[in-house]
């Protein structure tokens, strides 16, 4: 869904538009990309302590021991140097925006059918090596002929 450093400036670029805490900024990622992807957390919480470390975010501790994420002004000047890319992931992540980026459903059936094969094959056990290399060359050449479309 993201290039590497993507989502971390998609966070930033929310938190600057109103401050968040984690597990809201996990359901409005989800709903801005209207469900197709919900950040876990495992991601949305190491990347707020990298802002927090970077200087770019800082954390206001609320009643309960909640955290609530804030842009700083390091924060700000990085988003104002990141400019165009701030904007095309915000462009990006609002679905329908550009006609491309809605996945046809028999598409979305596709892909979600091949993890739960993958899943269901997996819970059996690890495969052994020559199971492996056939899974991955299954995968590897329905990938090429994807495309070749």
């Amino acid at each position: 869904m993201f290039d590497y450093g993507e989502l971390r400036l998609l966070i930033l670029a929310m938190i600057f538009q109103r401050p968040f805490h984690g597990y809201e900024l996990m359901k409005a990622i989800e709903q801005r990309l209207g469900g197709n992807y919900t950040p876990s957390p495992g991601v949305i919480y190491p990347t707020l302590a990298w802002l927090d470390d970077m200087g770019y975010a800082s954390i206001e501790l609320e009643e309960g021991g909640r955290k609530l994420y804030h842009v700083t002004e390091q924060g700000r000047a990085f988003i104002d140097a990141n400019r165009s890319l701030v904007e095309e992931l915000l462009t990006r992540a609002v679905p329908g925006e550009r006609g491309h980026d809605e996945v046809p459903d028999a598409i979305i059936r596709a892909m979600e059918n091949l993890k739960l094969a993958l899943r269901l094959r997996l819970r059996k056990g690890p495969p052994d090596e020559a199971t492996t290399g056939d899974i991955a060359n299954i995968l590897d050449e329905a990938a090429r002929a994807i495309e070749r479309r």
